[in-house]
């Protein structure tokens, strides 16, 4: 206890006698300074007596797709930690290939008389979906939010990883270290984050290269899942088209295109390199360690359990796009172009 109490009084910034007139719920202290001591329990990771736990403001629903993708569990975390503070119960639904899809679960949630309902990368961000689903939900009464994705024809605040400069970012850097045939490798074409990424790349490519823009998208974009596999196959028909770089869509593809490279006999980044999409958990430890874009998690979950706790409060956030800047973090699979190892 003695411990605890000196662990929690160093984290809030007051004494240990102030940490324990909060716990055992004695009057006589601020209410800033009894809100710190209770953030420094939530940040240190103690439960809080029965007493001062907060009373719960309802459920919050968040649907991701499946959790195999290390960022979806990541963002998830973000989103439920965020909605706890504000005393809101997050409720995750995931979807899974023959699972229940994004209609059953939102009709799920519904009628267990959720708050609110937060989509990651769902049907919003599929231009062949029927949008409709959307406006039957305000119908009802439930605020939303939808991150990852982009439609015209919804009502709602959408919140975005700005995946044109991601692709800026990545050609930039691999055109630096020498680089002109570089691919890019990335999930089916009807998804707006994918159609974005090729608009980003093929202009960059254009301005840094001079290329044409017909001749990058037929040559040098690859289509494929978002899967390891996905990135696998992707990879070795980009290599066949004589690419020494390969930009991924998402990490778990940039794992696949590292395989596909050894498959091959080609040493990751000695004779290609690859940049992946996300910087997931862990990614900093693979071999090598990727090259990646790191996608704004923490910016981005926080803005959308903000922006739907508007909703709810009855004071809407701007049915518009808020859009973040994801940032080029340089680790190992990245190299200067085989043949120009002279360059700096």
């Amino acid at each position: 206890m003695t411990t605890r109490l000196a662990d929690i009084a160093l984290q809030a910034g007051v004494s240990e006698a102030t940490v324990s007139r909060v716990l055992n719920g004695k009057p006589g202290v601020a209410a800033t300074t009894r809100q710190s001591v209770l953030a420094a329990l939530d940040v240190l990771g103690y439960e809080r007596p029965v007493r001062l736990r907060q009373r719960s403001e309802g459920l919050v629903g968040l649907i991701t797709p499946e959790l195999e993708n290390p960022i979806f569990p990541a963002l998830a975390q973000v989103i439920g930690q965020a909605l706890t503070r504000q005393g809101y119960t997050p409720v995750l639904a995931t979807q899974t290939p023959g699972g229940s899809t994004e209609d059953e679960l939102t009709e799920m949630l519904v009628d267990r008389g959720v708050a609110g309902i937060i989509y990651v990368s769902g049907l919003h961000a599929d231009t062949t979906a029927d949008m409709q689903r959307y406006d039957r939900l305000r119908a009802q009464g439930v605020p939303y939010v939808l991150v990852d994705g982009f439609s015209p024809k919804v009502q709602a605040p959408f919140i975005s990883p700005d995946d044109r400069a991601a692709m800026s970012l990545a050609v930039t850097h691999l055109v630096s270290l020498g680089h002109q045939r570089i691919g890019l490798a990335l999930g089916p074409k009807r998804f707006v984050p994918v159609q974005r990424k090729i608009e980003g790349f093929v202009r960059t490519m254009q301005d840094q290269l001079g290329l044409g823009a017909e001749a990058v998208e037929t040559e040098l974009v690859q289509h494929s899942l978002y899967t390891l596999e996905g990135g696998q196959a992707a990879t070795t028909a980009l290599i066949e088209r004589n690419c020494t770089a390969v930009v991924c869509a998402s990490d778990m593809m940039a794992l696949g295109a590292i395989r596909a490279a050894r498959q091959l006999g080609l040493d990751v980044p000695k004779d290609i390199s690859v940049v992946g999409f996300d910087d997931s958990p862990l990614i900093a430890f693979t071999d090598p360690p990727l090259t990646t874009i790191r996608k704004p998690v923490p910016a981005m979950g926080q803005a959308a359990v903000r922006t739907l706790l508007e909703e709810i409060g009855g004071t809407p956030a701007p049915h518009s796009e808020f859009v973040f800047m994801p940032e080029l973090v340089v680790r190992g699979s990245t190299a200067s172009a085989p043949g120009d190892r002279g360059r700096s």
